[in-house]
């Protein structure tokens, strides 16, 4: 699933988590769903962050850093 979809659906949960009307049994699950997405989201971003520090680093000799990455899609 891509970030943006994630973080859709965690929006929907929390949504659903505010209003309350939520048995408890749909609470856990909704809870568990939202901590594994967020997880892989935080996952991705951290991904993402490690790619733009590799993209924008130099090595010793102030060349620009160059690494191949492998597409997860």
């Amino acid at each position: 699933m891509e970030f943006e979809k994630k973080l859709t659906r965690l929006e929907e949960i929390v949504q659903k988590m505010e209003k309350g009307d939520v048995t408890l049994e749909q609470s856990l699950k909704l809870f568990e769903e939202g901590v594994q997405l967020s997880r892989e989201c935080q996952t991705q971003l951290t991904d993402a962050e490690n790619k733009i520090k590799v993209l924008t680093g130099f090595d010793e000799n102030n060349k620009p850093l160059t690494k191949d990455f492998k597409s997860d899609v």
